[in-house]
C-alpha cells in the first residue's frame, strides 16, 4: 500500500478540538515532569523518519511547557573528522539524559542506518556493524536506568513530496530546505528498504520500535504523546488521555513490512 489513508480523529477534524485536545495532553506531559524530577528518572525519546516526516512540529508539541532545565531537545550536525575517527556512539553519549531529565533526539544513532547507508556516508561493514551493536549497546543503557523510547514517523510517498514541495513556498519553512530535500524523493524505494532493515533488525523487547502513520500530522502528534504518557506510567496522568489510537501508533511487528501497514 503506497499511501496509508488519513486517520480523522474528532479532536482533529477542527482547529479547535486539535487544540483543545493538545492542551489537555500538554497538561498531562508537565504531570509527567514532575513524576520523572521526583523520582530522579532519566528519560530518552528517539524520532527518526524521512525528510518532512514531522519530527520537528511532533517534538515542538512535546517541550513546549516543559521545564527547559530538565528538557533537551538534541539534533546534531553532520559528524566532524574527530567524530568519524572515535567510536561510532561516542558524540551521542555526551548528550545521554542525567537524573530528572527528558531528552529528544531529532534523528540519532540510527543515521547510521538511514541516510549514512543509502547516500554511501558509511562503509557496508560499518553498516552491518551497527546493526550488530546497537541493541546491545541501548539495553545497556536500559540497565543502566535509562527508558529509552523510539518513534518511527512514516509517511506516504505523496505526502513527502507535498511537504517537501511546501517547504519551498512556504518562507516560514525556508530554514527546513536542504540540497537533500531531492535526494530524500530520487532514492524513496532505497529508504524504504533502509527502513524495513532498521526496524526489523533493532526493536527488541526492551527497546521496541514504535511506528507513527504520520500522513495526517495532528493525529500523529496528538497519538505520540498520548503513547508516551501511557509509556512513562505516571500515577498522577489522567489514564482517559493516555489512550493512543491504535491504528495510528504501534508497537513495530515485521509483519508489518508485508502487511501493508508501512508506507511503501
Amino acid at each position: 500500500m503506497s499511501k496509508p489513508a488519513k486517520t480523522r480523529t474528532p479532536d482533529t477534524d477542527e482547529p479547535k478540538g486539535y487544540r483543545a485536545a493538545l492542551h489537555d495532553l500538554q497538561v498531562e506531559l508537565v504531570k509527567v515532569q514532575r513524576h520523572v524530577i521526583k523520582h530522579g528518572h532519566r528519560v530518552l525519546v528517539i524520532f527518526e523518519g524521512r525528510d518532512a516526516a514531522g519530527k520537528d512540529g511532533t517534538i515542538k508539541r512535546i517541550v513546549q511547557h516543559l521545564s527547559p532545565r530538565e528538557t533537551r531537545v538534541v539534533a546534531l550536525g553532520t559528524p566532524s573528522d574527530h567524530d568519524r575517527a572515535s567510536w561510532y556512539f561516542q558524540r551521542y553519549a555526551a548528550y545521554l539524559p542525567s537524573a530528572q531529565e527528558m531528552i529528544l533526539f531529532n534523528r540519532s544513532w540510527y543515521n547510521r542506518a538511514g541516510v549514512e547507508h543509502v547516500m554511501k556516508f558509511c562503509t557496508p561493514d560499518e553498516y552491518e556493524s551497527f546493526l550488530g551493536e546497537v541493541l546491545p549497546f541501548e539495553h545497556m543503557l536500559i540497565g543502566a536506568g535509562i527508558q529509552i523510547m523510539k518513534y518511527y514517523l512514516d509517511i506516504s510517498r505523496e505526502e513527502q513530496k507535498a511537504r517537501l514541495e511546501d517547504r519551498k513556498t512556504d518562507p516560514l519553512k525556508q530554514w527546513k530546505t536542504s540540497p537533500i530535500d531531492a535526494v530524500a524523493v530520487k532514492h524513496w524505494d532505497d529508504y524504504t528498504k533502509a527502513r524495513d532493515r532498521m526496524l526489523a533488525a533493532t526493536s527488541s523487547k526492551l527497546s521496541p520500535w514504535i511506528v507513527v502513520r504520520a500522513d495526517d500530522k495532528k493525529a500523529a502528534r496528538l497519538n505520540v504523546i498520548r503513547d508516551l504518557i501511557s509509556r512513562l506510567a505516571c500515577p498522577e496522568t489522567d489514564k482517559h488521555q493516555a489512550s493512543p489510537d491504535r491504528s495510528i501508533v504501534f508497537p513495530f511487528d515485521p509483519r508489518h513490512a508485508t502487511s501493508g501497514r508501512l508506507a511503501r
